[in-house]
């Protein structure tokens, strides 16, 4: 019996590592040598991670010379999201406003106490209040933190606006860009943010590597997260990741040449998933249809489908989805995403992330549908049964 193929639509948790990528991690991983030593060795490897902080940078518009190279998206949050955070000559925020649906490396990871911290309330559609943040604005010197998009839902943030308004006012504004980065065109000039955290496995490259952007060499974080050598011009102490941040160069190479065309693509594959669905699930609820999503993102929930459930049986049709909740310890939980938005609880129990990537196909999308149409009439057959 030939074994299924099995299709993966889950890149916006991590997307499947791109074939160069791979084999540029293993010619870095030949190099003998500490980036931090002189010899011929060391020069080799410093090198190859000079050149990946330009190919980095490249994809977001920064000065390679502002690119510090972290194990992840979560430790560039966890390290800029501090009241240390500032401009020369300057000091840091007093108080930190992020927004109700981020990701829990900052929700969760930050470095301020929790009587100077406030969530900024979003909308039905899951974008920032503007005005409830207006209302925080003056009071005192602040660090903004907004996702550019969401992790669940693929909602785009009006991060350029919330910088302006902002910066206004003094404060300072990071964006946690780690979804956004790969699949619209992220500048950090245009965003007028002061820093940017990025994670190389949303892009197609390895796990276990990231970086902070700085918009300017003017800004530091004073209370470094990881201390001990200067390593990072002293920003992040610790022997490189040179094979892993060779990776992390490539991929951002590679999503920065095929961006426009690879956009278009994906979006137009959402869309006819988004079709399929409703064709098969006429009651399927889209979840911040409405909204600016990232091209390749769709959430949805059909009335009375459980997300576990779901799950498991895509899983067992060869499917591999993600829900709208997040995942710890192999349990499904409520997501604060969908309850930040004012989701039906009901509802968001049976949320389903379908996340596009460089691998996905026309036929990958009607295998979805074909899968889905089966779960949904199991579903039928059931409640038929239960009336």
């Amino acid at each position: 019996m030939t074994a299924v193929q099995r299709i993966y639509l889950d890149y916006n948790a991590t997307a499947l590592l791109r074939p160069e990528v791979a084999d540029e991690v293993v010619r870095a991983l030949a190099l003998p040598g500490n980036a931090s030593s002189v010899h011929a060795e060391g020069r080799a490897a410093r090198a190859c991670i000079e050149r990946a902080r330009e190919q980095v940078a490249a994809l977001v518009g920064a000065r390679a010379k502002n690119v510090i190279f972290t194990s992840g998206g979560t430790e560039a949050s966890n390290t800029v999201l501090s009241p240390s955070f500032h401009r020369l000559g300057e000091v840091g925020a007093t108080r930190l406003l992020i927004g109700a649906t981020e990701h829990p490396c900052g929700l969760n990871g930050h470095r301020f106490s929790a009587d100077s911290v406030a969530t900024l309330p979003v909308d039905h559609s899951g974008v920032v209040d503007l005005d409830r943040l207006r209302e925080h604005l003056g009071e005192e010197r602040v660090l903004v933190s907004v996702q550019l998009a969401n992790n669940e839902t693929g909602v785009l943030q009006p991060v350029a606006e919330i910088a302006r308004l902002v910066q206004d006012h003094g404060g300072l504004v990071h964006s946690d860009a780690v979804q956004a980065v790969g699949k619209i065109p992220v500048d950090v000039a245009a965003l007028g943010v002061d820093a940017l955290t990025l994670s190389a496995h949303k892009i197609g490259g390895p796990k276990g590597v990231g970086a902070l952007i700085l918009a300017s060499d003017q800004l530091e974080v004073a209370d470094r997260l990881i201390r001990g050598g200067g390593q990072e011009k002293g920003h992040r102490a610790g022997t490189e990741n040179v094979a892993a941040i060779a990776g992390f160069g490539l991929a951002a190479e590679l999503a920065r040449a095929e961006l426009n065309q690879e956009a278009a693509r994906l979006e137009a594959l959402r869309d006819e998933a988004q079709a399929l669905i409703r064709r098969v699930a006429p009651d399927a609820v889209i979840i911040a249809g409405e909204a600016q999503r990232l091209p390749n993102t769709l959430a949805f929930a059909i009335p009375g489908l459980k997300a576990e459930t779901a799950l498991i049986a895509f899983d067992l049709e060869g499917i591999a989805l993600s829900s709208g909740s997040a995942c710890s310890s192999g349990k499904v939980r409520r997501s604060h995403v969908l309850d930040a938005m004012g989701v039906d609880p009901q509802l968001a129990e049976g949320v389903l992330r379908v996340s596009l990537g460089w691998k996905t196909t026309k036929e990958d999308v009607i295998r979805l549908a074909e899968a889905c149409e089966r779960v949904v009439n199991t579903l039928y057959k059931r409640r038929a049964s239960a009336a």
